[in-house]
């Protein structure tokens, strides 16, 4: 299989870029109440789920060559992309129960999130339409799920634990780099063995690269507009602070 060098790069960018704005509304979330905090959960579940990691492996997937031309079946696609949101949501919601710290959580979040990260993978790769016969390295698969589980324990613990612009930047840069690490890991794993002598499969990877680049495009400016225009709880109390000491400042001037 040729990987090249241009899409792993482009992979590693729309991973960091789905880290980032999950991080942005797992802060959200933290802050919030109510209906509020489940709605920024569920965000954040598209956000690392659907864009930083489904979006991360279809876009990876699309750019290596298999040796012939490949296909995909659009359900199983899709069926991936509902089990990599529903998986991180499950995640987050164990993680970021209230009154909740221990690592006992932590823990079980991301075996959960693992083990589903890993089952979306190897859902998206059996949605691969080609004419061989694929296979598995089950050592190298192994790695893969254990790496998985590894990344998804410490993306969840970056959105328990991080805030502030700087700190979600390098949190996003590390749930990248181990989400795709886990991707490439994962694909190291499979062999092809190509039928000269069976049907070439009809190509449809222009059609998911068009809709990959117009949704998740559209996805991050929704998301982004969401984030600019709302603010946390805590955002609010320190302007509320803020705004009192200028009040009280005017005040005691006029007196």
């Amino acid at each position: 299989m040729d990987m090249g060098t241009f899409t792993p790069i482009t992979a590693y960018i729309i991973a960091c870029i789905g880290s980032a704005l999950g991080l942005l509304s797992s802060e959200r979330a933290r802050n919030a109440a109510g209906a509020a905090r489940n709605g920024w959960l569920a965000v954040a579940a598209m956000s690392i789920g659907g864009l930083g990691i489904w979006g991360m492996h279809f876009t990876a997937m699309l750019g290596t060559w298999m040796g012939t031309t490949v296909a995909y079946d659009i359900p199983i696609t899709l069926l991936s992309m509902v089990v990599a949101v529903l998986v991180v949501g499950t995640g987050l919601f164990l993680t970021l129960r209230r009154g909740d710290e221990r690592l006992r959580t932590l823990a079980a979040g991301g075996l959960v999130t693992g083990l589903g990260v890993a089952a979306m993978h190897y859902t998206g790769m059996s949605a691969i339409v080609i004419n061989g016969e694929i296979t598995y390295d089950l050592v190298v698969v192994a790695l893969s799920i254990a790496i998985a589980v590894v990344a998804a324990t410490a993306a969840l613990w970056f959105t328990r634990n991080v805030s502030g612009p700087l700190a979600v930047l390098g949190a996003s840069l590390v749930m990248g780099l181990a989400v795709t690490g886990m991707h490439y890991t994962g694909m190291h794993a499979m062999n092809i063995q190509i039928d000269e002598l069976a049907p070439v499969a009809v190509s449809n990877s222009e059609e998911l690269i068009t809709s990959l680049i117009i949704s998740g495009a559209g996805f991050s400016v929704i998301i982004a507009f969401l984030l600019a225009l709302t603010s946390s709880d805590e955002e609010g109390r320190e302007e509320a602070e803020l705004l009192d000491r200028v009040l009280r400042r005017t005040e005691s001037r006029g007196q």
